[in-house]
């Protein structure tokens, strides 16, 4: 009796060139360092790239919703300005407006008014303010006389003033007493400086001009002198001064 073998087949060779299997493929096939050199060498697909989730991704997204919003509060704006809002608005609505616009014109105004009126009342008590310095002795005076305010012009000095001006005009008895020539221009007294005072309010006035009606010691000032020391419905009060340069001329 004859045995046969079983029929052994040979084992593939991973040099065989006519193998049907791949020597990376085949499972039983030794991993050898051919092997991994050869899948190394296989070309692989990219990866999909992932999008960015940086801090910094989303700002493109907030500049534009910047943008969009400044455009949106512009648009409004220029509506604003073209009164396309009281256009567009009901006939309820336009009354309201008109009623809330009338209740600012009125507070504006009113706010108008009283600021005229602090600024008024501030300005007069300002213009009617005045010192409160005591007579100088050590020029001549002081003197008591009346006081009386006049409308100036061009005085006998040469001077050409206003009622608003810090003047005023001594007695013709003084002025004529220090003349020293025909040109009453030319009179030592022109220019000088003296102070006047009533009841503790004081002003320092210069002389430009000659009162005819004076008496040797009193004054002819402006208007605006005379409020300082008095009411000017008074027209004639008493008053006190001296010179606060030293005078050319006695007063007997």
């Amino acid at each position: 009796m004859v045995t046969t073998s079983p029929e052994k087949h040979p084992q593939h060779s991973t040099t065989d060139p006519e193998s049907p299997v791949s020597p990376i493929s085949d499972p039983s096939a030794p991993h050898d360092n051919n092997s991994h050199d050869a899948w190394n060498s296989m070309p692989k697909r990219k990866p999909v790239p992932v999008p960015a989730t940086a801090t910094g991704a989303d700002s493109p997204t907030k500049e534009t919703e910047s943008k969009t919003k400044l455009a949106g509060f512009g648009a409004t704006f220029s509506a604003f300005l073209t009164l396309n809002w009281y256009r567009d608005a009901s006939q309820r609505q336009k009354r309201k407006y008109l009623i809330i616009g009338a209740a600012i014109a009125g507070v504006l105004l009113l706010a108008l008014i009283i600021g005229l009126a602090v600024g008024l009342t501030v300005g007069k008590k300002k213009s009617s303010s005045s010192s409160n310095l005591a007579l100088p002795t050590s020029h001549g005076g002081p003197y008591s006389g009346d006081l009386t305010y006049y409308n100036p012009g061009l005085g006998s000095c040469g001077y050409t003033n206003s009622d608003t001006d810090l003047i005023c005009a001594v007695s013709h008895v003084l002025f004529d007493a220090a003349s020293t020539g025909s040109n009453p221009n030319e009179n030592p007294l022109c220019g000088m400086k003296l102070r006047l005072r009533r009841d503790g309010a004081s002003v320092d006035v210069k002389v430009v001009d000659r009162c005819v009606g004076c008496k040797e010691t009193d004054l002819d000032v402006t208007e605006t002198v005379f409020k300082k020391v008095a009411d000017v419905d008074q027209g004639r009060v008493l008053m006190d001064w001296a010179w606060l340069e030293q005078a050319p001329v006695s007063v007997s």
